[in-house]
């Protein structure tokens, strides 16, 4: 994207423009105020999974659903969404509720494609259910409120886990061999289960409510989250200083990779806006005389399309800098545009050929099968596709909790 942004603005322009367009927007995004909300969320995540919370959620999730017909896998979506909500990463969740939840589902008898399927799906969330790096970037590249776009996920996320959970239900139902009942918990399991949890709980609290009533700010926001998931992983007795040291390096190199993807994104996008394309596009579109929804399906397509072929965040850089001009002409809500898009890319994740959550469960279950893989997450695109009807057809859905900021 740098290189080929690079060059097409140098053919518009000259050499030395783009030399120092190259040079004030590699400066000015490192520099960024906003930006350092990156880093921080991404601390936080870090501090949260070498705290081993993924099994405690998982255990409170098991002993609310885990004895019903196909629990267990319900149980791996609500965990998923709880670790969603502290890591803001869907290949972090899906990794670590892996290693968690594969082994409990085989134990009970678990068809394998069930299994893996619901912990790739689950996966997706973590990248809707704030903080999420993806609404991050988003919001830079737009221009939009990041707290706004924060808070506008939290229904859609809920939203996602429960048509999740409906879908392992009805499969279950048809065929109950796929997913079979395990042990009920007791009403004190449930509240001690509870119990080893509420400080994950109370962190994601004050970080979205001190969002939500305007207390702090989304970098603010960041900077409490990171101080309490330090403090959190202090308190479990799970951080030494070489796992501290650890963290702070995978934070700095996944910050540093995210920043250069970005650099170049903005260098495409300049390169793109002086091209004319987006204009030229909105002209075509115009002269077609197409309904805006119209429109609106037709990129929601290209994307479902990309999504198959595309990374999700190598998706977002490239093609945000060309539709959103588009979308904001056409008089859509950015944060409601920003979550469809999203939900789009959680698709693209679990979408054959290169589902990328469906390869992070390979590496991590090496016995199964892609193939496998790949018809477990069937159901749960058909659930995705579903929820994003709904949420093209009823946007007050996405956009009551923002406007009530």
């Amino acid at each position: 994207m740098a290189l080929v942004g690079f060059a097409g603005f140098a053919w518009f322009t000259s050499w030395h423009a783009a030399l120092a367009m190259v040079g004030q927007i590699s400066y000015e995004t490192t520099i960024s105020d906003d930006l350092s909300v990156l880093p921080l969320f991404i601390l936080m995540g870090s501090f949260i999974n070498h705290a081993g919370l993924g099994q405690e959620l998982y255990d409170c999730a098991n002993a609310f659903f885990g004895h019903r017909r196909g629990g267990l896998a319900m149980a791996t979506v609500a965990a998923c969404g709880g670790f969603a909500a502290v890591s803001g990463s869907s290949m972090a969740t899906a990794a670590t509720m892996s290693k968690v939840a594969m082994p409990a589902m085989r134990r009970y008898g678990y068809s394998d494609s069930l299994a893996a399927g619901s912990i790739a799906a689950g996966g997706t969330l973590g990248i809707l259910i704030p903080p999420s790096v993806i609404m991050v970037i988003y919001g830079i590249m737009t221009s939009t409120d990041i707290g706004k776009l924060f808070i506008a996920g939290i229904v859609p996320g809920i939203i996602g886990i429960v048509f999740y959970m409906a879908a392992i239900a009805t499969v279950t139902w048809i065929d109950p061999k796929l997913g079979p009942p395990g042990e009920r918990s007791s009403w004190h399991q449930r509240v001690r289960s509870l119990s080893r949890i509420w400080g994950v709980l109370l962190l994601f609290l004050i970080v979205m409510g001190g969002i939500y009533f305007g207390l702090f700010t989304p970098t603010e926001a960041a900077g409490i989250g990171s101080g309490g998931a330090f403090l959190f992983a202090l308190a479990r007795r799970k951080l030494t200083l070489r796992i501290l040291f650890n963290v702070l390096v995978e934070t700095a190199r996944t910050s540093a990779m995210m920043f250069i993807l970005l650099i170049g994104a903005i260098i495409f996008s300049n390169f793109i806006n002086i091209a004319g394309l987006p204009a030229q596009l909105s002209a075509w579109l115009d002269a077609l005389g197409a309904a805006p929804m119209t429109v609106m399906l037709c990129i929601l397509a290209v994307y479902i399309v990309l999504g198959c072929l595309l990374e999700s965040l190598s998706m977002i850089l490239l093609t945000i800098p060309i539709f959103f001009p588009i979308v904001k002409a056409l008089g859509f809500d950015p944060v409601w545009f920003g979550v469809i898009i999203v939900v789009v890319v959680e698709i693209g994740m679990i979408t054959p050929p290169i589902g990328l959550n469906v390869f992070v469960l390979k590496a991590t279950l090496k016995d199964v099968p892609v193939a496998t893989i790949f018809r477990g997450v069937g159901y749960f695109i058909l659930a995705d596709i579903i929820r994003l009807a709904l949420f093209v057809l009823v946007p007050q859905i996405v956009l009551f909790l923002p406007a009530l900021m």
